[in-house]
Parts: C-alpha cells; structure tokens; sequence
C-alpha cells in the first residue's frame, strides 16, 4: 500500500486538533488494524478488540456532545475518521457508522435524564449498538414495519422480526423501531433495548459475498419486555427520527465507501508502478493512466462531495439531499474504482492474495445499506423535482 501519511497534508481539516486526530486514527489503523484484516476477514472473525480499543482512544463517540462523552467533533472530521478506519478494514469502519447510528436516536431525541443515564457507557464504555429499522418485509419501504409494541402498564412488550441487522447477536444495544399504533409512518415508535433482553433471540449470520468479519443477522424478539423509560421520544415519533438519523448514516456510508476505494486506488497505484511489462513499467502506458486518473478523480470528487454535505450539517443548515447524493456517488464510484483495480492487477487481481478482490466484494454492499441507491435517487429526484404527482 502507497504512504497514505503523505496524503494528510492535503485535506482540508478545521483545526490543527483535526489533524493530529486523523494522524492518531492512522496510526491505530497501520498498526492495529490493517496487519490482521485479510486473514480476519477471510475467517469471518469480529475484532472485538479493536472496538474495545476505539472506544478506551474516545473513537466510538466522536460527533456526540462531551457532556456525555463524545468527541464533540464536527461531523467533517468524524466522517474523515471513518473514511480511514474503512481504508484499513472497511468491517471497522461501517461497525463504527452502524454504532453511531445506534446512537443518533437517543443523543437527539432521548430525555435528558435518558441521556445522563445511558449515553456515557454507549459513547465510552466499551459498548456496541446496533440499528434496527428493516425488517424481512419492509427493507426500502421501513414504513410499512410489522414489529409491534404493545403498552403493559409502565412497559412495552415487542414483538416481531427485524433483518439484516449489523452487529446482529452480538450488540450490547439496540435502538428498535416498532409500530405502537396504527398504519404508516406516525404509527411507530423508537426503543432502546438491551442486548441480554429476555425474549431477544438472534439468528445464525448471514452467509455474504463481502464483510464476513461483520456479523449480519435477523432478530427475534418474543415478548420482548421493556420499561416505559427505555421509549425514545414521543409516541409515534419514530419514523421521523429514524429518517433524521439515516440522514447522518448515510453520509457515514459514503465516508467509508471513498475509504475502500482509496485503498484499492493506492494498491492499483503501487502496483502499477512496479509490475514491468514489456521492458518498462505498466504505469508508462497511457490506457492504464488514464485509468488509474479516472479511479483518482472519483475518489476526491466523492470526498468533496461528503464533505460538503458534512459541512451543512455542522452549520445546522438541511442536508437531506446532499446526504443521498453522496451516499449515491460515493458507493458507485466505490464499485467503479476497486472494479478497475482488479483489471489493473489483471490475473493477480482476482487472487486472494492481493486485497482488491475483497475491497470489490465489500463495495458491492455499500451500494445497498442505508437505501439502496435507486432509493436514493428517488429521495434526490423528491428533492429536485417534488413529490411524483401520481397521474398518467
């Protein structure tokens, strides 16, 4: 892999603090991280350790408020955290966004006696949360979910099944969305529930063409019981918050998706200038450079594109649209570049023994989590154009 320190100097962080962070991040990642990721990945094994490790540096809370131990970090930074923590093993970084995910719902919209109780041991405490919207019915259409929860004096009991859920069976958290009243988007609401809850029941993980290290799996919940205190928000609130912090996951999507195309450029890159062909470098010939331009204009166009968003977000301005158009752009332009990697290795790209194979495999998933990207670009046609009128 190419030096990725050199290419510090040329982002664009608000502080000199921003940096020495990204510098840190880089650090853990070239050390910790990126010496055990293909061998890890390839055994389907979780680094919970590595969690552990990013949660004891303060790097499971960093856009959150200090008062409860968060970073108090930008958005523009957090996102740049992720993009190198996905460049290293992208298992790290959407387990860092997912969990942050996780706890979108509680930071904005919990109480603040919710807040002071549970937000520390979720930002600092070594915890991991996962995020429950879809189910095995109502993936794109989350407002058609059929996860019930039912009033029982001071408690919610909940029902049902939610699916392709990160960090499935594994969590320590949960933030589920059930429906506790009629039809549609006002009738669901947000919960916080505990992973060793009685009557949470995990399936085996999804067998996937990428992320194996990630554990992927439907939940069960039978009768689940939980306190009145643990409901996040109003009554029928849910859906909204759960569009709020999708907003933010999917800037978090993109983050990581120009990390793994990163990677693959830098491999395609490194390479290229040292596989010799005919007499001289493959880097000389002019099909390949032209490639390998391409692949380099998508990744900073991409990372421009999330920063601009990020930077509407921490200005407190909509972000809505830009949100799902850097998800969108993003994700494709991850699928592009480590597509064009694995030709530029040629035979040696479709090896395991090389990591731009796998950071193809992984992208292909980027282009589906958080909506996919048709749905995605029908929130930025929504944005552009208006709602669909419907007539013929």
């Amino acid at each position: 892999m190419s030096d990725r320190a050199a290419q510090l100097v040329e982002r664009t962080l608000p502080t000199e603090e921003a940096g020495e962070l990204i510098a840190l991040v880089r650090e853990i990642a070239q050390r910790e991280i990126v010496p055990r990721a293909a061998e890890e990945e390839d055994a389907g094994h979780f680094p919970r350790s590595t969690f552990t490790l990013l949660s004891e540096s303060g790097l499971l809370g960093l856009p959150y408020d200090a008062e409860y131990g968060g970073g108090e970090q930008p958005y523009e930074v957090y996102l740049q955290v992720l993009e190198e923590l996905a460049a290293a093993r992208l298992t790290v970084g959407l387990g860092v966004s997912v969990h942050s995910l996780a706890c979108h719902a509680l930071a904005g919209y919990g109480t603040k006696e919710q807040r002071a109780e549970q937000l520390p041991a979720m930002l600092g405490g070594g915890l991991l949360g996962a995020y429950c919207l879809s189910e095995p019915s109502s993936g794109s259409d989350a407002a058609s979910l059929r996860t019930r929860a039912v009033r029982d004096g001071d408690d919610w009991v909940i029902t049902g099944t939610k699916a392709w859920i990160t960090h499935g069976g594994i969590a320590d958290f949960h933030t589920v969305f059930a429906r506790s009243g009629g039809e549609g988007a006002r009738g669901i609401t947000a919960f916080l529930v505990p992973g060793g809850a009685e009557g949470l029941v995990p399936a085996a993980p999804e067998r996937k063409m990428g992320l194996k290290g990630s554990p992927t799996a439907q939940l069960n919940f039978d009768g689940v019981r939980v306190p009145d205190r643990h409901r996040i928000g109003d009554e029928g609130q849910g859906f909204a918050i759960a569009l709020a912090a999708l907003d933010a996951g999917r800037l978090g999507i993109a983050a990581c998706a120009i990390g793994v195309a990163q990677a693959a450029l830098d491999e395609a890159l490194s390479y290229a200038a040292g596989r010799r062909q005919f007499g001289r470098p493959i880097a000389d010939f002019q099909g390949l450079r032209f490639m390998l331009a391409d692949m380099g204009t998508r990744v900073e166009a991409g990372r421009a594109l999330y920063l601009a968003a990020a930077r509407l977000r921490d200005a407190g301005r909509p972000y809505s649209r830009q949100a799902a158009m850097a998800k969108l752009f993003c994700t494709d332009a991850a699928m592009s570049v480590t597509t064009d990697a694995v030709q530029v290795l040629g035979g040696y790209g479709y090896t395991a023994d090389f990591p731009v194979e796998r950071l193809m495999r992984e992208a292909k998933v980027l282009q589906i989590v958080e909506g996919t990207n048709q749905i995605q670009r029908m929130v930025i046609a929504r944005h552009l154009l208006g709602p669909e009128t419907g007539t013929g």
